[in-house]
C-alpha cells in the first residue's frame, strides 16, 4: 500500500499531470455512462432544428441534420477512445515481439529492421491513407491500418531495449544454467521492457486518436453514419461559417483528450525514468 501511495505521490508530483489525469478521466467516465443513462439516439434528425446554436435545450448546439451535438460528441467519445485504446494496445503487442526478436536473435534484426525503416519513412498519415484505401473504409480496418502505422514505433524502441538487456550479466547467468530461449525472454527480458512499452503505448493512444480523426476529416476514415469526432468534423465543414460550434467543440473534445493523454505519458516517463528517480 505504501508502494502504491509512493508512486501515486511521484506520478502527480506535477500539478500539470493531475489535472490531465482528471480531465482524461472525466471525458471516459462521459463518453462510457452518459450514453447508458441518457438513452439519446445520436443519429436522431429533426431538420426543423437545424444549425441551432447552443442553447439550455441543445448545450452544444446542432448540427446540419439537427442532431444534438453534445450527445453526437459524447457517442463519438466511445468510438474515438476505442480506436485509441486498441490501436495502442495492438500496436504494443506486434511491436513487442517485433523489437525482442529483433534485439535478442540477430539472425533476424536485419531484415526486421529494414522493413520497419522502410515503414517509418513513410509520414504517419499518408501511410493510414494508403492502407486504409487498400482496406475500405470501416471501424476496425481503421484500426488495423493504425496498427500497421505504429507497430515500428514500438518495435524500435523494444529493440533498443532488448539489445542492452541481452549483454546485462543476469541474461547471460540464465544462458549458463541452461534456461531455455522462449523462458529467457519471457521471464528476463519482457518485465525489462515493461517501462518503455507503458509510455509507448500512453502516446500511440494520443497519436491514434488524432490520426482518425484526420483520416475521417479526409474521408477515407470510418464511414460517415459512426459519430467520430473526425467524421462529425468533416461532415460540417462546409457549414462552419454559419455555424462554427459544429466544430469548435468537437475540435476542442480532440484537443482536450489528446493534450491530457501526452501529459499523463510525460508523467508516467518521468516516473518511470530510473535517472530522475535517483535524482529525487
Amino acid at each position: 500500500m505504501e508502494q502504491w501511495s509512493y508512486v501515486i505521490k511521484r506520478l502527480f508530483a506535477r500539478r500539470i499531470v493531475l489535472i490531465a489525469a482528471l480531465t482524461l478521466l472525466v471525458i471516459v467516465l462521459i463518453a462510457v455512462l452518459l450514453p447508458l443513462l441518457s438513452g439519446v439516439d445520436p443519429n436522431a434528425i429533426e431538420v426543423m432544428q437545424r444549425l441551432r446554436a447552443p442553447s439550455a435545450e441543445h448545450w452544444a448546439g446542432t448540427d446540419e441534420l439537427g442532431r444534438d451535438l453534445a450527445m453526437r460528441i459524447v457517442w463519438g467519445g466511445r468510438y474515438s477512445i476505442m480506436i485509441g485504446i486498441a490501436t495502442a494496445c495492438f500496436s504494443v503487442v506486434a511491436g513487442t515481439a517485433l523489437g525482442l526478436m529483433a534485439g535478442f536473435f540477430r539472425r533476424l534484426d536485419a531484415p526486421i529492421m529494414r522493413v520497419i525503416d522502410a515503414m517509418m519513412s513513410f509520414p504517419d498519415i499518408l501511410l493510414g491513407i494508403s492502407l486504409v484505401s487498400i482496406l475500405g473504409a470501416s471501424l476496425w480496418n481503421v484500426v488495423l491500418a493504425l496498427t500497421i502505422v505504429y507497430t515500428p514505433r514500438v518495435a524500435r524502441v523494444v529493440r533498443a531495449s532488448t539489445l542492452v538487456i541481452r549483454e546485462l550479466l543476469f541474461v547471460d547467468a540464465a544462458r549458463a544454467l541452461g534456461v531455455s530461449t522462449p523462458r529467457i525472454l519471457y521471464a528476463h527480458i519482457l518485465p525489462n521492457l515493461f517501462s518503455p512499452v507503458l509510455v509507448q503505448l500512453t502516446f500511440i493512444f494520443a497519436y491514434a486518436i488524432l490520426a482518425e480523426a484526420g483520416l475521417s476529416f479526409l474521408g477515407v476514415g470510418v464511414p460517415p453514419e459512426i459519430p467520430t469526432w473526425g467524421t462529425m468534423i468533416s461532415s460540417s465543414l462546409q457549414y462552419a461559417d454559419q455555424a462554427f460550434w459544429t466544430i469548435v467543440f468537437p475540435g476542442i473534445a480532440i484537443i482536450l483528450t489528446a493534450l491530457s493523454l501526452q501529459i499523463v505519458g510525460d508523467g508516467v516517463r518521468d516516473l518511470l525514468d530510473p535517472k530522475l528517480r535517483k535524482s529525487a
